[in-house]
C-alpha cells in the first residue's frame, strides 16, 4: 500500500474556556520535517504533537497549525494587573519629576506595558488542556493519512501500468535480438559475396564475425536483471511500509540496465524502444518521488 507524500488534514476539539482547530498540511520531502505553529500559552505541548504526527507521518515537509478559540464567558474577559499597572504609574511618574515633565499620564499607556492586561490564555495550564488538543491533533493526522493513501493508491495504478508497459517493451527487445544478429550475418554474406565475386568464402572467418557482434550486443544479462526489478518493484508496490527510498533505488537500477542495453544496441528498432523506455521511466521516477 503506497502512501503519498502530499495531503491536507483538519481536526477539532472543544473545550471548557474554547476550542482547537489544527490543520496539517505536507509536501515532498527527502525526509521526515514536522513543523509545528502553536497558540502562545500551549507551546509546552510542541514535542508531543510532533511525535503523535511522526508516529504516523513518516516522511515529507509536513505543516501543524494549531488554533485556539477562546469561548466567549465571563472567565475569558481579560484580567488587570493592579499591582502591575501602579508600578507603571509611579515610575513614569519618576521619570516625569526627573525630565520636568507634566505628569499627567494616560491611561492607554499605562495599559499598554507588557504585564498589565492579561487574557485568560496568558493564565491558561496547558496540561489541563492536552487531552482535548491530542484530540483535535489525532483528527487532523487521521484526516491527511486517509488522503496520502487515497493519493497513493492512484499512485500505485499509474506506477504499475507504466512498469507493465516498460516491460512489454523489454520483451520487444529480447525478441528482436536474435533477429539483429541473423540479419547481421545475412548482410555481412551478402556484402562478402559481392566483394569476393565468385571466390570461396571462408565460413570460418564469417562465423568468428557474427560471433564477436553477438558478444558485443548481448543483452541477456541485463534483460534477466531488469525483470528481476520488475518483480521486486511490483512486490514492493504492494508493502504496508513506508516504500518511498526503496522505489526510488529500484528506477536508479532499472535506468542503468536499460542504459547498458542502449550503449550495446545497433538496432534502430531497439535503440527506439530504449527510448520509449527511458521516457516512461523519467514519469515513473517523478511519481516516486511522491511517495512516502
Amino acid at each position: 500500500m503506497l502512501k503519498s507524500m502530499t495531503g491536507y488534514g483538519k481536526g477539532e476539539a472543544s473545550a471548557s474556556l474554547g476550542s482547537f482547530a489544527v490543520e496539517i498540511r505536507s509536501v515532498n520531502h527527502r525526509y521526515g520535517e514536522v513543523s509545528v505553529r502553536l497558540p502562545r500559552g500551549f507551546i509546552s505541548l510542541e514535542n508531543e504533537v510532533k511525535r503523535m504526527v511522526s508516529l504516523v507521518l513518516k516522511r515529507g515537509k509536513i505543516d501543524v497549525i494549531v488554533q485556539w478559540e477562546e469561548a466567549t464567558t465571563s472567565d475569558t474577559i481579560p484580567q488587570i494587573d493592579l499591582a502591575a499597572a501602579r508600578g507603571y504609574r509611579e515610575a513614569f511618574s519618576r521619570l516625569a519629576d526627573e525630565l520636568q515633565l507634566a505628569r499627567e499620564i494616560p491611561l492607554t499607556l499605562i495599559i499598554a506595558q507588557k504585564g498589565v492586561m492579561k487574557d485568560a490564555i496568558s493564565t491558561i495550564d496547558a496540561s489541563e488542556f492536552q487531552p482535548q488538543l491530542v484530540s483535535a491533533v489525532q483528527s487532523a493526522v487521521i484526516d491527511i493519512d486517509a488522503m496520502r493513501v487515497r493519493e497513493g493508491d492512484a499512485l500505485a495504478i499509474d506506477l504499475l501500468a507504466r512498469r507493465q508497459q516498460i516491460a512489454e517493451w523489454a520483451g520487444k527487445i529480447g525478441v528482436r535480438v536474435p533477429q539483429v544478429v541473423a540479419e547481421y550475418r545475412q548482410k555481412l554474406k551478402s556484402r562478402l559475396d559481392l566483394l569476393l565475386d565468385g571466390i570461396d568464402m571462408d565460413e570460418t572467418r564469417l562465423a568468428q564475425e557474427i560471433a564477436l557482434l553477438a558478444d558485443r550486443s548481448d543483452i541477456t544479462e541485463e534483460l534477466v536483471r531488469l525483470s528481476s526489478h520488475f518483480s521486486q518493484f511490483d512486490e514492493t508496490l504492494r508493502l504496508s511500509e513506508p516504500v518511498g527510498r526503496k522505489l526510488d533505488f529500484l528506477m536508479q537500477e532499472m535506468n542503468r540496465e536499460v542504459n547498458t542495453i542502449g550503449s550495446k544496441s545497433n538496432d534502430a528498432l531497439i535503440t527506439t524502444l530504449v527510448i520509449q523506455i527511458k521516457a516512461e521511466m523519467e514519469k515513473m521516477r517523478e511519481q516516486v518521488q511522491n511517495v512516502e
